[in-house]
């Protein structure tokens, strides 16, 4: 720029000279006007020069700016695209979710529901009896209610069963304190008004043992249904525990075994364990487990549904509960264990198929306790129960007992 200007004065100093030869037809400029018209066209050329370099500039964004939208629609083409082939399986996994979601809820408030109504059951003290005392008592936490199911002539049986598997004394206490588990003798009242010979006996027995839980029931082969109802009801009333249990009185049973077993089901709302069967319905009568109402089960020569055998059972703390408080209104097969399956089979209710609850007895248990497998239940098939059980429990429990202090270690 300072050549162009020195230039432009080099003109102006000249111009004096050039004016003495004047061109023909036109004006002379003066030097000033000349120096004017330079600083003029400098002007607009750097004008000119700076668009050029602007447009240049202001023309690479928008390029850039032209290939980034390019880019991006080309991207979101992509991602829609994408989305697109993803659109189905996500929306299943979406609806998989809720669904999860839904049931969880609808379990939680099922459970609610199920709390709220055993509350009002026990303060309104619906079952009467033994229950209705229960009721007036806050209930005791436990794991697990191990209903034994006896008769009044059936003596010499509780007594194998305490020489062998069901604790005596400060042990049974010491169960139930330490390990929530409860042991009790079933039994309801003898159909003698005012109590006879029989109540009495029981009285002493009891004063004696104190293993029983009384129930307000009137004892009888055909009124099994009946008690198990009512004992249900009693036991819920009574404690508040995570499994309530029936088995009966000629029955081998590893109390360690059995707990582990139901600890696995503990989180589970809904819950029956047991050896599922599902036996032929005999129409005829004067057999032994003869149904009545077969009518009700279909054509002759069909089969129950599937329910556990009455051996041993175990239920969760909501189907107890559904049970003492619809008691009123389940209806009785001449089968206990029929009553039970048919009580449950219209609910939301997870059936566990638990062969180690009916092992047969030596050498069936033996072998499985030899191999690790110890069982939580012996019996004979045969004799729906232990064969000569008041004999033979003491050897069943020494072959395929769990040893004593293994419902110490038990998992509660």
């Amino acid at each position: 720029m300072l050549q162009l200007l020195r230039a432009m004065m080099a003109l102006t100093e000249r111009q004096p000279q050039l004016e003495k030869k004047p061109t023909r037809g036109r004006a002379p400029l003066s030097g000033k006007a000349v120096a004017a018209l330079c600083v003029t066209s400098f002007v607009v050329g750097l004008l000119l020069s700076g668009n050029v370099s602007l447009m240049s500039a202001s023309a690479s964004p928008s390029s850039s700016s032209t290939d980034s939208e390019k880019s991006i629609r080309v991207s979101g083409c992509d991602n829609e695209r994408k989305l697109g082939e993803n659109h189905p399986k996500d929306l299943l996994n979406e609806v998989s979710r809720t669904h999860q979601a839904i049931q969880s809820l609808d379990k939680a408030v099922s459970t609610l529901e199920m709390e709220m109504a055993v509350e009002r059951a026990r303060g309104g003290g619906g079952g009467g009896g033994a229950a209705s005392m229960a009721s007036s008592r806050t209930p005791q936490k436990a794991f697990v209610v191990v209903g034994i199911n006896t008769a009044f002539t059936s003596k010499k049986r509780r007594d194998s069963l305490r020489d062998t598997w069901v604790p005596r004394g400060d042990k049974l206490r010491k169960l139930e304190r330490e390990k929530g588990i409860v042991v009790r003798f079933v039994i309801g009242h003898s159909g003698t008004p005012g109590g006879g010979a029989l109540d009495r006996a029981l009285d002493a027995e009891e004063a004696e043992t104190r293993d029983f839980m009384r129930l307000d029931h009137a004892e009888g082969y055909h009124e099994l249904s009946s008690k198990t109802r009512t004992y249900f009801t009693t036991a819920v009333a009574t404690w508040d525990a995570d499994f309530y249990v029936k088995v009966d009185d000629d029955i081998h049973l590893n109390l360690g075994m059995l707990a582990s077993r139901l600890a696995k089901h503990r989180t589970r709302p809904r819950v029956y364990v047991g050896c599922m069967k599902s036996g032929p319905v005999l129409s005829q009568k004067g057999v032994k487990y003869h149904e009545p109402e077969y009518w009700k089960f279909g054509d002759e020569g069909n089969k129950y549904f599937r329910h556990a055998t009455g051996q041993i059972y175990a239920i969760s703390k909501d189907l107890a509960a559904y049970i003492s408080i619809n008691q009123p209104i389940l209806h009785r097969f001449a089968n206990e264990d029929v009553s039970l399956g048919a009580w449950l089979i219209g609910l939301e209710v997870e059936h566990v198929d638990d062969r180690s609850m009916c092992c047969a007895t030596p050498p069936d248990c033996e072998w499985k306790k030899r191999a690790g497998n110890v069982c939580v239940a012996s019996f004979d098939w045969s004799c729906s129960g232990v064969c000569k059980s008041v004999d033979r429990m003491r050897h069943i429990h020494k072959a395929c007992g769990e040893g004593e202090g293994a419902v110490w270690n038990a998992a509660t």
